[in-house]
């Protein structure tokens, strides 16, 4: 996973850019895998990064609702398990919310994700060693590790200022 974007973006940064790259990514990514990157793919990620703070699935229909026709949860789900298939979109355990991914890694790379409890924005940052530390000493007591999920609760950078 490359970090070339800052973890957790400035409060002032351009976002109108920072969601013009990510679509853009999101259209390489689906044009390399021969994927479709459907109308209502397009716009659950445009709901996603509407803000850097993960949304739960009915908030994502609610931020669609004001763009068009309300859609069915149904469709919505649909499109967010594309969308995590393809590494483009998180899934926050803890919240049980979705995040649009900054970065430039794929679906099998491991992160940790750093959320901030005061203004609620979501980082990630590498976390591979950590994972295969901890399946290595999971794998140790006989169990088969199949998903690892690590999330780091506390404040960001931004909020400390």
């Amino acid at each position: 996973m490359s970090l070339t974007k800052p973890t957790f973006p400035a409060p002032d940064h351009d976002h109108g850019r920072c969601t013009a790259e990510a679509i853009a990514h999101a259209e390489q990514v689906c044009a390399r895998r021969a994927q479709k990157f459907t109308p209502i793919r397009r716009q659950v990620l445009q709901a996603l990064l509407s803000s850097h703070r993960p949304l739960g699935a009915y908030e994502v229909i609610d931020e669609l609702a004001k763009s068009m026709p309300r859609p069915a949860p149904i469709t919505v789900y649909r499109a967010l398990d594309f969308l995590m298939e393809n590494g483009l979109v998180h899934r926050i355990e803890s919240r049980n919310a979705f995040l649009a991914c900054a970065h430039d890694h794929d679906e099998t790379s491991m992160v940790a994700f750093l959320i901030c409890e005061l203004c609620g924005s979501v980082g990630e940052i590498p976390a591979t060693p950590v994972a295969q530390s901890l399946n290595a000493a999971a794998r140790a007591s006989g169990f088969a590790p199949k998903l690892s999920v690590v999330e780091i609760a506390g404040t960001c950078a931004h909020c400390q200022k």
